[in-house]
C-alpha cells in the first residue's frame, strides 16, 4: 500500500531522549518516514530536526502521553492521515521509581504501570485496528532483562516489564491463531547509557547509575531496526541479556543471593545526591524547555557495540557460516578417510 511519501511509516514512542532517541535516528537513515511520540516539546523538536538532518523521508511530531489511550490513538491517525499507513511501531516509552518497594506510593506504581505497561498496551491496540485491517505491518516491544529477572529497588518497572512480556506472549499467539500476517517482536535491552538516569523519581541517597555492563543507546536501536525489518520473535542484547534469562531458569536462587548482596550499590554510584534538588519525570517531562539528547552520563564506561546482538538479529547467516567453518574444519579427514 503505497505511503503518502513513498517511504515505510515508522512510529516511535518515547522518542525525545534516550534509545527512542536513537532508534529515530537509526531509522531516519534507513529513510523512513517518522512519526515520534513523547512528552518534551524541546526533545521532540530536536529529535525531528535529527531525523530530517540524517535523511528521513519525513517526520512529525505529535506530542502525546502514551499513558491516555484516547491520545495515542488520536496520534496514530494524526500521523496516517500526514504520512500515510504506519508499517512500523516500536513501544518504548517509559517511567520508573527507584527506591525499596515500600518507599514508593500507590500512586507512583500506578503512574509507572500507565506509562511502562499500558503505554505499551495503548500503542498496540492503536497499531493493531489498523495493521490488522491490512493484513501488515510489525510492533516491536523493547522489552528488558529485567522482563524475566527483577532487580531491587525497581519493583514498579520491573513488574511493568514482567507485564509486557506476559501481554506481548499472549498477543502473539492470538494473531497466529487467526492466521495474521502482522509481527510482533520483542527485544530485550540491557542498561543503557541513557538520560534515565538523570531525571528518574528516585529516594537513593547516591546518583542513580545502570547496573554495568552499559551499552550506548545506538546499540539497542540497531537492533529494534532488525527486529522491525525481520520480525524476529525475540532479540535479545548483550550477552548479559541472555544470562540473565538463563540464570533466572537455572539458579534463581543462587540470584537472588547475589542481588540481596549486590543489587543496592551496584545501582548507585559514589557521589551523593540532594534530595531536595532533584527533578524528576514522572508526571512532567524534563525535556520540555531543555533537549537531553540520546546520551546519559556514563558514555565513557559504554560500550558501543554487540557482537551477541549482530548475531542475534542474524541468525540464518550465523548458522550458514558455523556451518561452513564445521564443514571446513572437517572436510580434509572426511577425505583421508574416503580414501583409505
Amino acid at each position: 500500500m503505497p505511503t503518502a511519501t513513498g517511504a515505510p511509516v515508522v512510529v516511535v514512542t518515547g522518542a525525545s531522549a534516550g534509545v527512542g532517541r536513537a532508534a529515530v535516528s537509526a531509522f531516519a537513515r534507513r529513510g523512513a518516514a517518522l512519526g515520534l511520540i513523547a512528552r518534551g516539546q524541546a526533545g521532540l523538536s530536536a529529535a525531528c530536526g535529527e531525523a530530517l538532518d540524517q535523511g528521513a523521508a519525513a517526520a512529525l511530531v505529535v506530542r502525546t502521553d502514551v499513558s491516555d489511550a484516547d491520545a495515542v490513538e488520536a496520534a496514530a491517525t494524526r500521523i496516517e492521515a500526514e504520512l500515510g499507513p504506519i508499517d512500523v511501531w516500536v513501544n518504548n516509552a517509559m517511567a520508573s521509581v527507584f527506591a525499596y518497594t515500600w518507599d514508593v506510593t500507590p500512586a507512583e506504581f500506578k503512574r509507572v504501570t500507565e506509562v511502562t505497561y499500558l503505554g505499551y498496551v495503548n500503542g498496540t491496540l492503536a497499531a493493531l485496528k489498523r495493521m490488522r485491517s491490512r493484513d501488515h505491518g510489525t510492533i516491536v516491544q523493547v522489552g528488558s532483562s529485567l522482563a524475566y529477572r527483577a532487580i531491587p529497588l525497581q519493583a514498579p518497572y520491573c513488574g511493568s516489564k514482567h507485564a509486557v512480556e506476559g501481554f506481548t506472549e499472549s498477543l502473539r499467539v492470538e494473531l497466529r491463531a487467526t492466521g495474521s500476517n502482522v509481527r510482533i517482536s520483542q527485544v530485550n535491552l540491557p542498561a543503557m547509557n541513557t538520560p534515565q538516569f538523570g531525571w528518574v523519581r528516585t529516594r537513593l541517597p547516591r546518583h542513580p547509575q545502570p547496573v554495568p555492563p552499559i551499552y550506548q543507546p545506538e546499540v539497542g536501536a540497531e537492533a529494534i531496526v532488525r527486529a522491525a525489518e525481520t520480525g524476529q520473535r525475540i532479540l535479545d542484547v548483550g550477552l548479559i541479556t541472555v544470562a540473565t534469562r538463563w540464570g533466572q531458569k537455572l539458579i534463581p536462587r543462587l540470584l537472588d543471593h547475589y542481588l540481596a548482596r549486590n543489587g543496592v550499590d551496584s545501582q548507585q554510584t559514589p557521589d551523593r545526591i540532594d534530595a531536595g534538588a532533584w527533578k524528576d519525570n514522572l508526571t512532567r517531562p524534563l525535556d520540555d524547555v531543555q533537549d537531553r539528547g540520546a546520551h546519559g552520563i556514563f558514555g565513557d564506561q559504554a560500550k558501543t557495540h554487540s557482537w551477541q546482538a549482530w548475531a542475534a538479529g542474524r541468525k540464518p547467516l550465523v548458522l550458514i557460516a558455523g556451518g561452513a567453518v564445521v564443514a571446513a574444519a572437517t572436510a580434509p579427514a572426511l577425505i583421508a578417510r574416503a580414501r583409505r
